[in-house]
């Protein structure tokens, strides 16, 4: 991947400008001036321009990831601020959340103003999640008030679920004043045991301890009753069940407060996939059956879910390169996330673009209260620019993350990110 500043003056010549906020797609010419959009429609080259040709490409929104673990502070061998922003820039990916379990975990307001300045050097934009209780340990709530104060945009615990029902009711309860996201892992420890994948056939086959897929399902449902009893607001996050589907579908038919994400990985693989035994495919909410990849689908096509979200968790090649029981649970997914859910989502299931691509821009930026106007004439440039129909395969060279445990290697793509504008920059392939 290339990457530079951009020039003063750059021109997107005749590129298809998708705004998923308007919903319109049309064939124009963009100027970028100081890193701002100048100007919008045909305009003509000249010497003193910079001109990247944008024919057969599509200009929209930068991507938006509610959803990402970049291990800083305490896990740098991992990934780094900067390392996790070239990862996501590769993706396409402008603007992130990161998620609090780091060492030292991101409880409290010092640790929050860290995560901020530390972003103000990197060429995407850096929003800390923090953590719903102190270590996130379930026992006491963080200073919530005082975090978003100095930039925190939601909380959450992941990796960990809360346990605890009233805490969780707490959490929820106190977030209603700042009308904030709650994000709970969802997985019922009792149910989940030593469970390292999806129970089934394949789990009994390959004679590894699983967990059913109640284990989130429960752990879902439960959340929800107390998002209606609180009337505060709850983000599902890596959705992986038919179950919890239908939980959250149910529920969203009374709760405007509720939303959800789904990544790449549970769209794109079935627990058939791990017959091979690969680490890289140990993820917690592990990978389902054919019929809950189905299930998710069909509930991103009718709206159950509203956005994608990477889950993008680095980890070292030793650590995954030990057996599959031992194995750290996890996998990166900036750099794969656009072929792989354009493959599944709109080649193989006719899932229209513009659909996805406000499931990757809009619909997330809402969720977290980002701005979502990103055409509008004076604004700071914040642009993906691909070809949503390049077929290629995913390689070990593309992966700009510290860590390389990726699952799509080797996996067949269809569209591809060509170009990514930020903070002034510029990445290209």
């Amino acid at each position: 991947m290339n990457f530079s500043k951009l020039k003063k003056q750059v021109l997107l010549k005749g590129g298809q400008i998708l705004d998923p906020l308007a919903k319109t797609s049309i064939k124009n010419d963009m100027l970028i001036e100081d890193g701002k959009i100048k100007a919008i429609g045909k305009i003509k080259s000249s010497k003193s321009l910079e001109i990247i040709d944008c024919k057969n490409l599509i200009i929209t929104h930068g991507f938006c990831d509610v959803h990402v673990h970049f291990r800083e502070p305490g896990r740098e061998d991992k990934e780094t601020l900067e390392t996790g922003s070239m990862a996501a820039l590769a993706g396409g990916f402008t603007r992130v959340c990161v998620m609090p379990n780091t060492n030292p975990t991101i409880d409290s307001p010092e640790v929050i103003r860290y995560i901020i300045d530390r972003s103000q050097e990197c060429p995407i934009y850096i929003h800390p999640i923090g953590a719903i209780t102190k270590g996130q340990d379930g026992n006491e709530l963080t200073e919530m008030g005082a975090m978003l104060t100095e930039g925190a945009v939601a909380f959450s615990d992941d990796g960990l679920p809360v346990t605890n029902s009233s805490m969780m009711r707490n959490a929820l309860d106190y977030a209603t004043m700042f009308d904030i996201p709650i994000i709970n892992h969802a997985e019922d420890l009792c149910l989940k045991k030593d469970g390292v994948m999806h129970e089934g056939i394949v789990s009994t086959n390959l004679g590894l301890p699983s967990s059913p897929d109640i284990t989130e399902s429960n752990m879902v449902h439960r959340d929800l009753s107390l998002t209606e009893l609180t009337g505060g607001r709850l983000h599902v996050p890596h959705v992986s069940s038919e179950k919890s589907l239908e939980h959250i579908r149910l529920s969203k038919k009374s709760n405007k407060k509720v939303t959800a994400e789904v990544t790449p990985h549970h769209l794109f693989f079935t627990d058939n996939d791990l017959q091979n035994f690969d680490t890289n495919l140990k993820v917690a909410p592990p990978i389902r059956t054919i019929s809950d990849k189905k299930a998710l689908i069909k509930g991103v096509k009718d709206g159950t879910l509203d956005c994608i979200a990477t889950d993008h968790a680095p980890h070292t090649i030793e650590e995954k390169e030990g057996t599959f029981d031992l194995a750290p649970f996890g996998m990166i997914g900036l750099e794969s996330c656009f072929g792989a859910v354009n493959k599944v989502l709109v080649k193989d299931n006719n899932f229209k673009l513009l659909s996805l691509i406000e499931m990757l821009t809009t619909k997330p930026r809402k969720i977290m209260g980002f701005n979502n106007n990103l055409l509008e004439i004076g604004t700071s440039a914040e642009l993906t620019i691909l070809d949503a129909k390049e077929e290629w395969i995913f390689s070990k060279d593309d992966i700009q993350s510290k860590s390389k445990n990726s699952p799509f290697v080797g996996k067949n793509m269809y569209g591809r990110v060509k170009f990514t504008i930020n903070k002034g920059h510029i990445s290209s392939k």
